[in-house]
């Protein structure tokens, strides 16, 4: 059975961990990002982790590495600037780890990375067409549409999280008004509500399921889509109250026959989804899936 060395990027924590060709997370370890970090400090822990995963597995043979990073980026280059992340600007990751390793290297956005793990392993397995998404510290996305994976012009495709939902809105990381992300990430919760997500209100609940839920039905409606997995520490802690509020809101304003009966569900994978995500990265491009 072939093993993959996985590497997930976030702003709130990195998370490493080797994965089988089946999707089983062998080893896990995590640390928290860390806040202001240099370029190198946020490599060192990257590194740091990476050996630990290994030496932690027990594995013998790695086939490659998958990561999947924060946005935006530019993966045939192996750069990333992950905007919540803003010690790295242009940083080498791809190079950086081939060079500290000796393996091939795959890098995408996390919210494609949790695409592919779906798509592989979980909600998303037979299905053609669905979108994952990923609302914690940030929120991103990925989507698969007749079997591909959608990645753009340079491969940031499915960044839900900048689709613009409200014309007065909070500002965004990104410079822009109103974006999903503004509205309802970790980031906004803690900026515009004054309250660590963790001890978030029933209305903040609501309130972020609500915009998540009106940020999904222009997608839904525009790409022919019935199926959104969403993942992520934000959406999972908030529960039933954060995925009700997100189906009436989808229901409500997706009304064409086609979108109408779009559902919004956790992701299949629960909280080892980031990481086999990441896994899948690799596996789906050395096997030529999606």
């Amino acid at each position: 059975m072939e093993h993959f060395l996985a590497l997930d990027i976030g702003g709130t924590k990195f998370g490493s961990g080797v994965v089988s060709e089946k999707g089983g997370v062998i080893s896990y370890v995590a640390a928290p990002t860390p806040k202001g970090g240099s370029g190198s400090e946020l490599w060192e822990l990257a590194s740091r982790l990476l050996h630990q995963a290994v030496e932690k597995s027990d594995v013998k043979a790695i086939s490659a590495v998958g990561i999947g990073c924060g946005g935006p980026m530019v993966p045939e280059k192996g750069i990333v600037s992950p905007l919540n992340i803003p010690g790295w600007r242009d940083f080498p990751l791809r190079a950086s780890i081939e060079n500290e390793f000796g393996l091939s290297v795959f890098l995408d956005n996390d919210g494609k990375a949790l695409t592919l793990g779906e798509g592989l392993f979980g909600h998303g397995k037979d299905k053609k067409n669905f979108m994952a998404m990923v609302v914690s510290t940030g929120i991103g996305g990925g989507i698969i549409l007749d079997g591909r994976l959608l990645n753009g012009r340079l491969g940031n495709a499915g960044h839900i999280g900048h689709v613009n939902i409200e014309k007065n809105g909070n500002v965004c990381g990104c410079g822009a008004v109103g974006c999903l992300e503004a509205q309802a990430s970790g980031l906004a919760i803690a900026k515009y509500y004054g309250m660590d997500p963790r001890q978030a209100t029933d209305d903040v609940k609501v309130r972020c399921g609500k915009d998540v839920g009106r940020g999904v039905a222009s997608v839904a409606s525009l790409l022919d889509l019935d199926l959104i997995v969403v993942g992520g520490s934000v959406a999972l802690g908030f529960g039933d109250l954060f995925f009700d509020a997100a189906q009436r809101e989808l229901s409500a304003r997706a009304r064409l026959s086609f979108s109408s009966t779009a559902r919004i569900v956790p992701v299949g994978l629960g909280e080892q989804g980031p990481i086999i995500g990441a896994a899948t990265v690799a596996i789906s491009r050395l096997r030529g899936l999606f």
